[in-house]
């Protein structure tokens, strides 16, 4: 009994974690396509900055709001001059720190997307050996109930192997779909992956052109 209310939570626990990274994804991959029609259409980056907090459930807000900040701080530095001289042209110091900040800004929303799926990873690899054990159990009851009686009937065997195979199925119930779920998940964050690091390109190639 106890290892079948250990495999039910275990399902119970996995099967809220794949709903909600479900409409996690589902969520972002809808914000993200809106924000990269805006940031493409946009001519400034402060029109961009303006709608983030609409599509905040995409990965790319946060790297563009990374690097963004990393350009105001630059861009605010070099405005920095004496009065009076002639306005210069914001000039970028460093790209490889506006880099760095989409390196940390990426790792960080990567992070939040795989966020619970330890739960997953572990349903999916111990249910089984759970089950099992609750079969192997189930089975020395079934031999002492055998040894007790000192009968060899099927009508005294069944009954107690059939109730210990429960147990396998159990834990094959709640591994299964973990397993399957756990790989369509990391597949979309590996999209989702692939999707920042083109991202960082793009912004890192309109900052190099306008900034150095």
């Amino acid at each position: 009994m106890a290892v079948l209310v250990t495999l039910l939570i275990f399902s119970a626990g996995s099967w809220g974690i794949i709903i909600f990274k479900k409409m996690q994804l589902a969520r972002a991959a809808k914000q993200t396509v809106q924000f990269l029609d805006v940031f493409r259409k946009s001519s400034r980056f402060s029109e961009v900055q303006a709608v983030c907090a609409n599509v905040a459930a995409s990965p790319l807000v946060g790297l563009f709001q990374a690097g963004y900040a990393e350009l105001n701080a630059q861009l605010r530095s070099v405005g920095d001059q004496k009065p009076g001289a002639a306005a210069a042209r914001p000039t970028l110091r460093s790209l490889e720190s506006v880099d760095r900040a989409l390196l940390r800004a990426s790792t960080a929303e990567i992070s939040k997307l795989e966020q619970r799926m330890t739960f997953l990873a572990t349903t999916a690899s111990i249910s089984p050996y759970i089950g099992l054990f609750g079969t192997v159990w189930g089975i020395m009851m079934s031999f002492q109930s055998i040894a007790a009686q000192g009968s060899t009937s099927l009508g005294v065997v069944a009954p107690g192997i059939s109730q210990a195979l429960i147990a396998t199925a159990a834990g094959l119930f709640a591994a299964i779909p973990a397993v399957y779920f756990y790989n369509d998940i990391l597949s979309n964050v590996k999209k989702f992956s692939n999707e920042m690091d083109d991202f960082s390109m793009e912004f890192l190639t309109i900052a190099e052109r306008n900034f150095t």
